[in-house]
C-alpha cells in the first residue's frame, strides 16, 4: 500500500504529466438519479449512425481501401432536454464524428487498412487513476490505441495496451510499431466493434465515447438466408449506461472506494441513464414486419437482461461475430459487458397489435447478485409500431451457418484460468483483481500453438460474473459446475495459487448449469458465473474453415485475454496470450 506522502507525490506528478480536467464538485447518487430522472423517456428518435465503407467498387469488384479515422473532442446531445455533453468520439472529421462512432462496413475477404489518428486534447475530460497500471505520457496528452473487438488480425494490428499513442504520435507506448492497422476481414460475416484499449484508461476512454460498430458482410453467403436487410431493417444498437451532471457533463467518480490505495478507481461504474446509439431512452418507429438488430453492450460494467414488454420473442441468429447453426427463439437475452447478439424481432407476430413496445432490462447490477434495476435502468428504448406499407419478403430461415465442431476430445492441452479479487483488510472493499494471481506485465503463461484446440477450466472465486474476452481466438462454453467448499478452496488458492494442488476438480461437484442454446456458437466473450468452474473449448484457428490464420499470429506484441468489465480490466484482470508455432 502506498504511503500518503508517496501517493500525493505520485498524484501530483501524474497530473503534471498527463493532465486531467479540474474535478467537478462532489455530487450524491440521489442527485445523479434526479438528473437522469428529469429526462423524459422516448422523446429522441434512435439515430442511424453514419456508415463508412471499408472497400471500394471498381468494375463490379470490391477492392481494398485505406481509411483515416480520428478521435476528437466535441459536444454531443444525449437528450433533448440535457445540455450538450463534452465527449471523445470517432469520425473521419471533427464535424462528422459521433457517439458511437461511424459503423465501418467491410466485406469478407477484402482487407482494410485504417490509420487511427489521435486528435484529443492535452487533458482528459474524466478523472483517472495513476495508481493502477496506466499509460502516463511524459509530455501531456490523452493516450489511446484502438482494438477491433472480435477481429481476426495480426498482433501488430490488435491494439496492444502498451501500443498507445498521444496526439500526432508525439509519444508512443513501448509496444507501438505502426500508425496504420491492417484488418484482413477473413473471418465469417458478423458484427464486431472497435474501441479504445489504452493501458489503465479503457474505462475512462470508453466512458468518454470511444466506441463504434464494425460489420463484416458476405452477400453471397448471407443473401440466401433471407434475413431482414438494408439500412432500414438491419440496425446496430449500441447500449451504454451513463450518468450526467445537471450541466450535461459526463459523471465519473473522482474518489475511489479505497482512496488510500487507489484515489479514483472503483470496481464498477453504473450510469443512471441508458443510452442507445448515443440517445437516452430513444424511440424507433417500426412497421409490422421483421427487423434485424445487432445489439452490442458497450457499457463499463452493466449487464442487460433484455426482453420486450408485450412478450414478443427474439429470434436469435448469432452472437458475437458468429451465426448460430439454426435460429433460437428466446424471450430473454442476457448480454454481458462487450457481448453482442444478433436478433430478429417480428412485430407482425403480435396478435394484440400493441402500438408501443418497450425494450426492458431486468439484470441486477453488479451481476448477478446486485441491485434490481429501477424505473430508469429498467428501461432501454421504445418501438412505435405502425402498419406496414410494403410487403415483407424477409424470413427467419430454418438453418443458418455451420462452423467447425467443438470437438472437446481433440484438445491438446487443459489449462486452469482462475479469477481472483483482492480486498482491503480494513475496508473490505476490492483493491485489485488478477487472473491466475499474476499481473499483465508478468511473462505469458498461456502459450497455445497456432491451430490448436485447448480446454480452459475457468474458476471464478469472486462474487461477480466476469465476461471473459479472448483476443484473436474463439471459444464455446460447454458446461459449468458449482464449486462446493468455496471458502476452503479460496483459502487454499490464496496460499498456493495452484488449482491442481488445491483439488479444484474435486470442488467442482455442485449443481450443473447448461449453456443457453442461443449461446452455442463460436464466441469471443463468455459469462463466467461466480462460484463456478466453467469449461470452455478454445480454438486457435479459423473456425469457419478449420484452417490456420493467414498471417503470423506468433509475432510481437502478441495478444491478451481479460475480463471485459472495464474497471476490472484496468486493475488488472488481464493477461498476455502468446501464440507459438
Amino acid at each position: 500500500m502506498l504511503g500518503k506522502t508517496a501517493l500525493a507525490v505520485l498524484l501530483m506528478l501524474a497530473g503534471l504529466a498527463a493532465g486531467t480536467r479540474p474535478p467537478q464538485p462532489p455530487v450524491s447518487e440521489d442527485t445523479l438519479e434526479e438528473v437522469a430522472g428529469s429526462l423524459e423517456m422516448y422523446v429522441d428518435r434512435l439515430p442511424q449512425m453514419p456508415k463508412i465503407h471499408g472497400y471500394s467498387m471498381e468494375r463490379g469488384r470490391a477492392t481494398p481501401v485505406h481509411l483515416a479515422v480520428g478521435m476528437y473532442r466535441k459536444k454531443w446531445k444525449f437528450h433533448r432536454d440535457l445540455p450538450a455533453t463534452t465527449v471523445f468520439v470517432f469520425g473521419e472529421s471533427a464535424e462528422s464524428a459521433t457517439f458511437p462512432g461511424p459503423t465501418i462496413e467491410a466485406l469478407q475477404g477484402v482487407p482494410l487498412s485504417v490509420t487511427w489518428e489521435n486528435h484529443l486534447p492535452e487533458r482528459h475530460i474524466l478523472p483517472w487513476d495513476p495508481t493502477v497500471p496506466v499509460a502516463i505520457p511524459r509530455h501531456g496528452g490523452v493516450p489511446t490505441v484502438v482494438h477491433l473487438h472480435g477481429g481476426v488480425h495480426p498482433p501488430q494490428s490488435d491494439g496492444s495496451a502498451f501500443a498507445w499513442f498521444t496526439a500526432g504520435f508525439r509519444e508512443t507506448g513501448a509496444k507501438w510499431t505502426t500508425p496504420t492497422y491492417v484488418y484482413p476481414n477473413v473471418q465469417s460475416p458478423g458484427v464486431l466493434w472497435y474501441h479504445d484499449h489504452a493501458l489503465g484508461l479503457t474505462r475512462a476512454n470508453l466512458l468518454a465515447g470511444l466506441v463504434g460498430a464494425y460489420v463484416i458482410r458476405n452477400p453471397a453467403v448471407e443473401w440466401p438466408l433471407g434475413l431482414p436487410c438494408g439500412d432500414k431493417f438491419d440496425r446496430v444498437l449500441v447500449l451504454a449506461d451513463r450518468s450526467f451532471y445537471a450541466d450535461g457533463s459526463l459523471y465519473m467518480n473522482s474518489t475511489g472506494d479505497n482512496p488510500c490505495v487507489h484515489p479514483q478507481w472503483q470496481p464498477e461504474y453504473f450510469g443512471d441513464a441508458i443510452t442507445v446509439n448515443g440517445k437516452a431512452w430513444p424511440f424507433l418507429p417500426v412497421a409490422r414486419r421483421r427487423y434485424r438488430f445487432r445489439v452490442i453492450n458497450a457499457s463499463n460494467a452493466r449487464y442487460f437482461n433484455l426482453s420486450l414488454s408485450n412478450g414478443l420473442p427474439f429470434h436469435v441468429v448469432g452472437s458475437d461475430t458468429s451465426y448460430l447453426p439454426r435460429p433460437v427463439t428466446a424471450t430473454h437475452v442476457l448480454l454481458g459487458v462487450s457481448e453482442s447478439f444478433d436478433v430478429v424481432i417480428d412485430f407482425s407476430d403480435d396478435e394484440s397489435n400493441t402500438p408501443e413496445v418497450e425494450l426492458v432490462n431486468t439484470a441486477p447490477y453488479p451481476f448477478p447478485d446486485g441491485n434490481a434495476p429501477g424505473r430508469l435502468s429498467g428501461k432501454v428504448m421504445k418501438f412505435v409500431v405502425e402498419p406496414a406499407k410494403t410487403r415483407d419478403h424477409s424470413r427467419v430461415p430454418a438453418r443458418l451457418l455451420e462452423y467447425v465442431k467443438v470437438a472437446e476430445e481433440e484438445a491438446t492441452r487443459k489449462r486452469y484460468i482462475v479469477m481472483y479479487e483482492y480486498d482491503d483488510g480494513a475496508t473490505g472493499g476490492p483493491t485489485h483483481l488478477y487472473i491466475n494471481g499474476k499481473r499483465l506485465e508478468d511473462p505469458a503463461t498461456e502459450t497455445p500453438r497456432v491451430g490448436a484446440t485447448e480446454v480452459w477450466e475457468v474458476v471464478n472465486l469472486t462474487p461477480d460474473d466476469h465476461p471473459l474476452h479472448l483476443h484473436l481466438a474463439t471459444f464455446q462454453a460447454v458446461r459449468a459446475r458449482g464449486l462446493v467448499g468455496l471458502d476452503e478452496l479460496r483459502r487454499c488458492m490464496a496460499r498456493l495459487n495452484d488449482a491442481g494442488r488445491c483439488n479444484v476438480s474435486g470442488h467442482a461437484a455442485g449443481d450443473a448449469v447448461g449453456v443457453p442454446e442461443h449461446e452455442r456458437t463460436w464466441k469471443n466473450v463468455g459469462k463466467m458465473a461466480p462460484g463456478y468452474l466453467t469449461t470452455v473449448v478454445v480454438k486457435f484457428l479459423m473456425v469457419d474453415t478449420g484452417e490456420a490464420y493467414p498471417f503470423d499470429a506468433t509475432a510481437e506484441p502478441g495478444y491478451v485475454y481479460h475480463c471485459h468489465i472495464l474497471d476490472h480490466e484496468d486493475n488488472a484482470m488481464i493477461r498476455p496470450l502468446k501464440l507459438i508455432r
